[in-house]
């Protein structure tokens, strides 16, 4: 493993930033992690298959969420934002990483009820994303890392402008629009017939909030999006997962409190490895087999971490590993 024509610079303060990203001439480290853990210890299979409390779960938020923006339809705008950010950013991260755990197929045996649950959990979020995330978070996993392929890694043209502390900043304020309008640049995908109802029930449902509630109601909604995904606790986890701070480690997972709120997907090494594994019980895999997984680095804080990718001058959008595409992933 090391950088591919590897070039650095350095700016005005000495350190060393790279202008490639690292580059691995070896498959994901999980799938041949997975069969050295299952040939060990066969009984994590017991942990494949759903969360019967999933359904519950995301409808409790769901309906948290679309009241609170109701009651907030008249508030003042410092007061909307206050909430948003204190209270409702945590609510709809929560709910874009049900969309995740059920692009998994993690709440039901039957994939088509996971879709329509993820077009129901993605209504206070604001905007349609839960059946495009699919097709673009299978590929992550499957091709991990791949060059043009998955999507989660940010584009060079990204890497190209973000180069100091400042544009960094700005950058992880707005990296919940480049994580959503990277793969409608890069790799376009036609839209299918899902695409359509998760298009027009959430216009369906934005309508209403917007006739019945006005603007306030829709904008609290969209700004507990925004604010959550960027410079906020819960943004930390896009960061923390894959951003290689140790060139020798390229997924990362956190063990820290707020995996109660995000379906743990802190367990990020436990998911990429046993992606069939609902989040829920993602922790018993680390205890099952705690010699694959002590001896990694993680993280106990996604704040810590979002502040070290800023603040460190050597990190940055290029801190991703990459590879070529193999036979054997297609």
């Amino acid at each position: 493993m090391r950088k591919e024509g590897e070039m650095r610079e350095e700016d005005n303060e000495g350190v060393v930033m790279a202008n490639d990203f690292f580059w691995s001439y070896t498959d994901e480290p999980h799938a041949s992690r997975r069969r050295q853990i299952l040939s060990q210890y066969p009984q994590i299979k017991e942990l494949f298959g759903p969360d019967p409390f999933a359904f519950f779960k995301i409808a409790v938020v769901v309906s948290l969420q679309l009241c609170t923006a109701i009651i907030l339809h008249d508030a003042g705008w410092l007061k909307m934002l206050a909430i948003a950010y204190f209270f409702g950013s945590f609510l709809n991260h929560n709910l874009f990483l049900a969309i995740h755990e059920l692009s998994h197929n993690l709440a039901f045996s039957t994939p088509v009820y996971n879709r329509w649950l993820g077009i129901f959990a993605n209504l206070p979020i604001g905007v349609p994303m839960s059946i495009t995330f699919q097709k673009y978070h299978l590929e992550h996993h499957r091709f991990q890392g791949v060059d043009g392929i998955d999507m989660d890694v940010p584009s060079c043209t990204e890497a190209q402008f973000v180069t100091n502390t400042i544009s960094k900043a700005i950058w992880v304020i707005f990296q919940l629009f480049f994580y959503a309008l990277r793969p409608l640049f890069l790799k376009p995908k036609p839209p299918g017939y899902w695409e359509f109802i998760n298009l027009a029930i959430q216009v369906a449902l934005d309508g209403i909030l917007l006739y019945f509630w006005g603007w306030k109601s829709f904008a609290y909604l969209i700004l507990s999006t925004f604010v959550g995904g960027g410079m906020h606790p819960m943004g930390g986890h896009f960061i923390s997962e894959h951003y290689v701070f140790n060139p020798e480690q390229e997924t990362y997972s956190y063990y820290g409190p707020l995996n109660l709120m995000t379906w743990c997907v802190g367990y990020h090494n436990e998911h990429h490895d046993f992606p069939r594994i609902p989040g829920n019980k993602l922790h018993k895999v680390k205890e099952i087999a705690p010699e694959y997984y002590g001896g990694l680095d993680s993280y106990k804080s996604w704040s810590q971490v979002i502040y070290m990718y800023i603040m460190d001058r050597s990190i940055g959008p290029f801190s991703r590993m990459k590879r070529k595409l193999s036979k054997k992933s297609t």
